[in-house]
């Protein structure tokens, strides 16, 4: 179990990456605006150009995880990283700048696909829930760290921007270095090699296969069939709710969203350090419980709260905003970190059968990215061109909430089953 826990951290670095990659940008957003003089489309689109990027690696991520393996994808995305960093850090002009952001979204896209799938093949049943959220709190980690040092930067000059994105260089390096370590999926091993290579795979991890694993055979399966309706359908209804709730909007222009509420300066990049912080706790706390109360439980209890602080920050935010915006924001992201954000990548990871698994979160990982980047491009053309633009968008969010608490009452629970368990259920 203790070769498990530290194979899921490494593997779960590309979470890390993920999250800042993601948040990163909040603080260097009106500095690019500004730099490049972009109007409110191209400013979108700039933000927006890596979550293109992460469609386009959720896409090929499945396939790619299947065809060459779990760990030589990892391997991959760590480089991606790695060369995003330094690109963007760099970047002399805007059309250099959105190639390497595009890498960076690239990177994000298949590692939201390739990590939780590599971590919830190894995690034996009774601590998958939390083995595969440790993704989900590297990703949170990330966000963290990446308002963290938006905030130190902030102060340093016309070049703080690049500071603020060369950063990530330093984890893509530990991550390319560690990923080196740990060994292939013993599942996907047995399915395409075969249960000689499999088998010291298992023992290194500390597990015995069952007969069901062993009796799967290696195909070209296809995922869209009659028989995998369920899990595509649950997949894809959660990840389009989980963003169109606004989280990932919220994040990326966190700094705006307080300054249109009348912060200002250092002050307004300091508050989403106490988002960071929160959605850092809270995503432990649902992780510590995920695998007592359940997926279910947790989604129903986190849409009543951000339901009730969504309401309040669109009221808060019309007519010129509110001195008590920054917590219902940070209520908003604690109800959200410990149901949608602890769920999410576990859930879509665990309710495909072995055979579809890397096709199916594939599947879930680009419905997400991309209503990420519908609603993350669209929120400032919506808050600049809209009057009270912010109290409409924030109200949308929270009648989303409303539709994804009437989704997730039909969802099965997962809790303490296998993967083979589940595919059953879901089938």
């Amino acid at each position: 179990m203790k070769n498990v826990w530290k194979f899921s951290l490494v593997a779960s670095l590309g979470g890390f990456l993920f999250g800042f990659e993601t948040a990163v940008i909040s603080g260097a957003e009106r500095i690019i605006q500004q730099l490049w003089a972009l109007d409110s489309f191209w400013h979108g689109l700039t933000v927006a150009m890596s979550l293109i990027g992460t469609i386009i690696g959720a896409i090929i991520a499945g396939r790619t995880a299947e065809k060459y393996g779990r760990k030589p994808t990892l391997t991959f995305v760590a480089i991606l990283y790695l060369l995003s960093a330094i690109g963007c850090a760099i970047a002399p002009i805007w059309s250099v700048f959105l190639f390497f952001r595009l890498l960076g979204g690239l990177a994000v896209g298949i590692s939201s696909v390739a990590g939780p799938v590599y971590i919830s093949e190894i995690a034996p049943a009774k601590d998958r829930g939390k083995l595969t959220g440790l993704f989900q709190i590297m990703v949170v980690s990330g966000i963290f760290v990446a308002y963290l040092t938006n905030y130190f930067f902030s102060g340093i000059g016309e070049d703080a921007w690049r500071y603020m994105l060369g950063i990530m260089a330093v984890p893509s390096v530990l991550f390319c270095v560690l990923i080196l370590a740990v060994p292939e999926s013993p599942r996907w091993v047995l399915l395409h090699r075969g249960r000689e290579e499999a088998l010291p795979l298992f023992n290194k991890i500390g597990q015995v296969p069952s007969d069901a694993i062993i009796e799967k055979k290696a195909a070209q399966v296809n995922l869209f069939q009659k028989a995998y309706t369920k899990p595509i359908v649950m997949a894809v209804l959660l990840a389009f709710f989980n963003q169109m709730v606004g989280i990932n909007a919220i994040l990326y222009y966190a700094p705006r969203i307080f300054e249109m509420a009348g912060f200002e300066g250092e002050t307004a990049y300091l508050q989403p350090i106490f988002i960071g912080g929160t959605n850092l706790v809270f995503t432990l706390l649902g992780m510590s419980i995920i695998d007592k109360f359940g997926r279910k439980k947790l989604l129903l209890t986190g849409a009543l709260g951000m339901f009730i602080f969504l309401l309040c920050a669109a009221f808060g935010l019309k007519d010129g905003g509110t001195p008590y915006l920054l917590w219902y924001i940070v209520g908003f992201i604690a109800a959200f970190a410990l149901s949608q954000g602890a769920v999410i990548w576990v859930f879509i990871s665990e309710i495909f059968p072995n055979e579809v698994r890397s096709q199916g979160t594939s599947l879930g990982s680009t419905t997400h990215w991309l209503f990420a980047a519908i609603v993350s491009g669209l929120f400032p053309v919506i808050v600049e061109q809209i009057s009270d633009g912010a109290y409409y968008i924030f109200l949308f969010y929270a009648v989303m909430v409303v539709l994804s608490f009437v989704f997730i009452l039909f969802i099965p629970e997962t809790k303490g089953k296998s993967l083979e368990e589940i595919g059953e259920v879901t089938h």
